[in-house]
């Protein structure tokens, strides 16, 4: 296995990891794991929170980033078959 491979491969694995849990810590429609950080009470107020937008801007990178390592293996892999 060729080194950019095994760099790519070792970073699917934390962006996987670090997408699962952005996705658990989301508010769904009847709270969610977020309320245990304080989000269920920043949306009393009205609004998504400031909290909640920067989450969502998180989980899209990781997933833009995710998504690119993906291509990119693919790429590497039928280069070196």
């Amino acid at each position: 296995m060729s080194t950019p491979i095994l760099i790519l491969s070792i970073i699917l694995v934390i962006t996987s990891v670090l997408l699962t849990l952005a996705i658990l810590v989301h508010k769904s429609r009847g709270g969610g794991m977020s309320d245990l950080f304080g989000g269920g009470m920043s949306t009393a107020f009205g609004g998504a929170s400031i909290a909640e937008r920067n989450l969502d801007r998180i989980t899209v990178v990781v997933a833009l980033v995710w998504v690119s390592c993906i291509v990119a293996l693919l790429l590497l892999w039928r280069v070196t078959i």
